[in-house]
C-alpha cells in the first residue's frame, strides 16, 4: 500500500479518525492535505506529520457551505497537484430525539456529517475523472446501519453517509472511481471523551464503550485508520459501494454483549 505520487485529501483531518489517516498515507509516501474548520488545529497536524519526510500542507475551510469547499479543492489541487483520493471524515455527535432535537441543531449536524461529503464528493469528483479515477472513502459508523438512542440527528447522518457512498459507486464506476464507507465502533478519540464527560459517570461510560465490543476494549484510530488505507488503495481495487464495519464485533453479538453474558447464551453455559 505505497501511495507515491497520490494526492490524499482528508477532511476533519486535524484530530481522532482524521489525524490517523493523515498519519497512515504520509507514513506510505502520499501527498495529504489535512482539511480542518480550525487553522491552528491543522497547523499543528502539519508540523507532526511533517516529521515523517513526506509532503503534508493543512487547508481550513467549512467543508459545509459549497463556496468554501469549491474554492478549497481548487487550492489544494493547485498547490498539490491534482487529486487522487478523498476522505469524508469530518462529523460531530450531539444528542436528542426527535421530539427533542432542535431545527438548528438537526441542521448542523446533518450539515456537517453528510452535507459535507457530498459536497466534498461534487468538488473532487470531476478532478478524480481528470486524472484517470480515483477512490473516496467515508466514515460512517456503527449507526449507518443500527442506532443508539437520543441520537436521532447522528443516526440519520451516518445512515446518509452509507447511501451517499453507494450512489457514488454506482454513478461513477464507469469514470473509475471507487466509494467506500467505513463503519467504526466506540473509538478512542477526542469526540468520544468529550462525549462521555457529558454524562454523570464518565469512567462507567467508558466501561461501557469497552464492553459493547466482543474483544472487550474500544477501537484505536489508527485500526480505522490502516483499513482507510486499504481501502483507498488498489490492492481493494474489486470493492465499491461497500460498508466495512470496522467495530470490534460490536454488531455481531444478538441483544449486545449484556444480553449475552447474561441473557439465554448464559443460561446454557
Amino acid at each position: 500500500m505505497d501511495f507515491q505520487n497520490k494526492v490524499v485529501i482528508v477532511t476533519g483531518g486535524a484530530s481522532g479518525i482524521g489525524l490517523a489517516c493523515c498519519r497512515e498515507f504520509a507514513e506510505r509516501h502520499a501527498a495529504v492535505a489535512v482539511v480542518d474548520l480550525n487553522p491552528k488545529a491543522a497547523r499543528r497536524a502539519v508540523r507532526e506529520l511533517r516529521s515523517w519526510g513526506g509532503r503534508v500542507e493543512s487547508f481550513s475551510f467549512d467543508v459545509s457551505k459549497e463556496a468554501q469547499v469549491e474554492s478549497g479543492v481548487a487550492r489544494i489541487a493547485k498547490k498539490l497537484g491534482g487529486i487522487d483520493i478523498l476522505v469524508n471524515n469530518a462529523g460531530i455527535q450531539r444528542y436528542a430525539s426527535a421530539t427533542t432535537c432542535p431545527e438548528e441543531e438537526w441542521d448542523l449536524v446533518l450539515n456537517v456529517n453528510l452535507k459535507s461529503a457530498f459536497l466534498m464528493s461534487k468538488h473532487v469528483i470531476p478532478r478524480m475523472i481528470k486524472r484517470g479515477g480515483g477512490a473516496i472513502v467515508s466514515t460512517g459508523s456503527a449507526q449507518s446501519v443500527a442506532a443508539q438512542s437520543n441520537s436521532v440527528h447522528y443516526v440519520v447522518s451516518k445512515h446518509g453517509i452509507l447511501g451517499l457512498t453507494r450512489s457514488l459507486a454506482l454513478d461513477y464506476a464507469r469514470q473509475n472511481i471507487r466509494a467506500n464507507c467505513v463503519m467504526p465502533g466506540a473509538i478512542d478519540t477526542p469526540m468520544l471523551r468529550w462525549a462521555v464527560s457529558l454524562g454523570p459517570d464518565p469512567e462507567g461510560a467508558l466501561a461501557a464503550c469497552n464492553r459493547m465490543h466482543i474483544r472487550g476494549k474500544m477501537g484505536q484510530p489508527e485500526e480505522v485508520a490502516r483499513v482507510v488505507a486499504f481501502l483507498a488503495s488498489d490492492l481493494a481495487s474489486f470493492i465499491t459501494g461497500a460498508g466495512v464495519a470496522v467495530d470490534g464485533g460490536a454488531l455481531v453479538p444478538v441483544g449486545g454483549m449484556a444480553f449475552q453474558e447474561g441473557g439465554l447464551s448464559a443460561a446454557k453455559s
